[in-house]
């Protein structure tokens, strides 16, 4: 304890260098703090998106379905699969995909049709939620559309316009009929926006001519359990099916998050070193101030142990002060941008994404326990790894030099 009051007083014995480093210190704390919350937000909202949006954790399908599109590679007992779901207490909702001509006036376009039970879809997915105007699908067919947003603006529709919709059905014949448009959504990536017609399955059903089969089962546990755990749970019952999670579905996303886990590290590393650098800056100043006093310590007996102890006490406390100083202020700030996200809708006014992915127009941080403590720990042993060149040069002065130091 004495030791400590001694290297407090130290430190304020040069009062502008020792609060410099402070400001310093407290002020990459703070940073640190809140951008690791502001980044892992961001991450997190991609993954959010990625499953919660559109394509849940996991999907099964027929093997061939992925890569040849067909109408005919349906899912295999699709039942056994989401008995299985429900049994393990996982929201499934089971799709069926098709290729048709819709078209609105003068206007037609190519679209990707996608057959769901609402009921189902809000259960597993937050698509539902996701629209630009009007309405989500009724929970009962009535032929009606949501439409993408670049789809819907090609065709120049709104809500409630008609749209004549023509397909080939799986049966060979020719399916068409009017639709409405019940809703249409926001920017959801390349993909979805300028091809997504959704309907309900019973509607797809007759205009496709499907006879209760289905392309795609989306399962999502909506965070109670991860992905890997999700496709083993349904792995047994889905045999003959390929089963993937969505890191195997969109592998470039993953790899952004991991190279965006890197850039993290990296940043971090920057700061870090940045923070070593100033308190090791200060303790040699302060070390070389004091040579005489040292030489005169050595002179009486302190041991070399007594004067590294002394000068490492004073950078954990001068660490210690500041970090908690900034991780309090990163703190605050990282609460303030979880509950005040930072508008970007005047810089992608038509929406962003990434990967296929659709990102929130607003940038709002993820504070976790992990966001605080780390940057202030690693802060910790960073001051002290800082000190202790500076402690070691000072406990190997050689006293009758050090006393007659000018």
């Amino acid at each position: 304890m004495l030791t400590l009051r001694i290297a407090w007083r130290n430190l304020w014995r040069n009062n502008r260098r020792t609060a410099i480093t402070f400001a310093a210190l407290s002020l990459n704390t703070a940073v640190l703090i809140a951008s690791f919350a502001l980044m892992l937000g961001m991450l997190d909202d991609l993954v959010r998106n990625a499953t919660d949006l559109v394509v849940g954790q996991v999907q099964v399908h027929h093997p061939k379905y992925r890569s040849e599109r067909s109408i005919y590679d349906t899912v295999i007992k699709p039942g056994d699969i989401l008995q299985a779901a429900a049994s393990a207490g996982i929201a499934a909702s089971p799709r069926a995909y098709g290729f048709g001509l819709v078209s609105h006036g003068k206007n037609s376009a190519g679209a990707r049709f996608c057959g769901v039970f609402p009921e189902k879809e809000k259960k597993t997915v937050e698509l539902y939620k996701h629209l630009l105007a009007g309405n989500y699908l009724p929970d009962k067919p009535g032929k009606k559309l949501v439409l993408g947003r670049k789809l819907a603006k090609t065709l120049e529709v709104k809500v409630g316009d008609e749209i004549i919709v023509v397909v080939q059905a799986a049966d060979g014949s020719m399916g068409n009929d009017i639709y409405h448009v019940a809703g249409i959504l926001k920017s959801m990536g390349e993909g979805i926006d300028r091809t997504l017609a959704m309907v309900h399955y019973k509607d797809m059903e007759d205009l496709f001519a499907l006879n209760g089969t289905f392309h795609e089962i989306v399962l999502n546990s909506s965070g109670k359990m991860p992905e890997d755990k999700v496709a083993a749970a349904i792995l047994p019952s889905a045999k003959g099916n390929e089963v993937m999670t969505w890191r195997q579905l969109m592998p470039p996303l993953n790899d952004m998050l991991n190279a965006m886990n890197g850039m993290l590290i990296l940043f971090g590393a920057i700061f870090f070193l940045a923070a070593g650098l100033g308190v090791m800056n200060t303790m040699l100043m302060s070390t070389f101030e004091r040579i005489r006093e040292f030489g005169l310590l050595k002179a009486i007996g302190a041991t070399p142990w007594r004067i590294i102890k002394e000068v490492s006490a004073e950078a954990l406390l001068l660490g210690v002060a500041s970090t908690l100083a900034g991780g309090a202020i990163g703190t605050f700030l990282a609460w303030y941008f979880q509950y005040h996200p930072i508008d970007l809708t005047g810089f992608a006014p038509d929406g962003i994404s990434a990967m296929g992915v659709a990102m929130n127009p607003e940038w709002r941080a993820t504070l976790s326990p992990e966001t605080v403590w780390m940057p202030i720990v690693v802060m910790w042993i960073i001051s002290l790894l800082a000190v202790l060149w500076p402690a070691v040069r000072a406990a190997r002065l050689d006293p009758v030099k050090a006393l007659v130091q000018v």
